[in-house]
């Protein structure tokens, strides 16, 4: 399979690496210049890890260009619903995850439960806390986002998540610290004691590898997809 990297910092070195020991080729790495439409055609997918500021045109470039886009670029989710629409006028696939990890989406999935089991019970307060290395741009994470809306999804009385302590939201807090790879904390606190729920990584190459796996699934598909689709979760 031809792969088009689209970023190529640590995660796209990473992925590099990792599909190119799978034996995929890389036919093209974009590293912030303008795409190159002549050697995208030899493409069957493109893994985007860009910036937040960029993302949403290069998705967007990718998709009315006909080819698949894994996308793990956080920090412009407000135009994902327009990537997901190009993606279906385009007759192509988009695959969006805030963390390609298959631990992670399995704490995406106990996350849940672990909320819907513990909303009835007012005197634990949820929160999410995470910790990142100090070259990540956004905060919070994310994951730590994706971990919120899952904890929201079990508590109504919530109208959202909140890194300035506002009332009624979620709390999430974050630090920016070297060397972390991703660590994400689900909290329940009462007045007698605590409930944690956390996931830590060791290092890039479970991103990497499950970003592969994705583009690997993804073409022939059309529409919107996320890992759980790809992971069967």
């Amino acid at each position: 399979m031809n792969i088009a990297i689209i970023g190529y910092g640590r995660m796209g070195k990473a992925i590099e690496r990792i599909a190119t020991d799978k034996g995929h080729k890389i036919a093209y790495i974009n590293n912030g210049e303008e795409l190159d439409t002549d050697q995208l055609k030899s493409c069957d997918v493109a893994i985007e890890f860009s910036t937040p500021e960029v993302a949403f045109e290069n998705i967007s470039s990718l998709l009315k260009l006909g080819i698949p886009v894994v996308s793990g670029t956080t920090g412009w989710l407000e135009r994902k619903a327009e990537a997901d629409a190009l993606a279906k006028e385009h007759n192509t696939g988009f695959l969006y995850a805030s963390n390609f990890s298959l631990g992670v989406n399995l704490f995406f999935v106990v996350n849940e439960k672990l909320a819907e089991l513990m909303s009835p019970y007012k005197q634990y307060a949820p929160r999410v806390h995470e910790i990142h290395h100090t070259g990540k741009k956004d905060a919070p994470s994310g994951t730590a986002i994706t971990t919120a809306e899952g904890i929201l999804s079990s508590y109504k009385n919530m109208i959202g998540w909140t890194m300035d302590g506002e009332q009624q939201k979620l709390p999430i807090s974050a630090e920016r610290e070297d060397p972390y790879y991703g660590t994400h904390i689900v909290t329940y606190d009462s007045e007698i004691d605590s409930i944690k729920l956390e996931h830590e990584a060791h290092s890039r190459d479970g991103f990497a590898m499950g970003a592969v796996v994705a583009a690997e699934w993804l073409p022939g598909k059309t529409g919107a997809f996320d890992m759980r689709d790809v992971l069967g979760l």
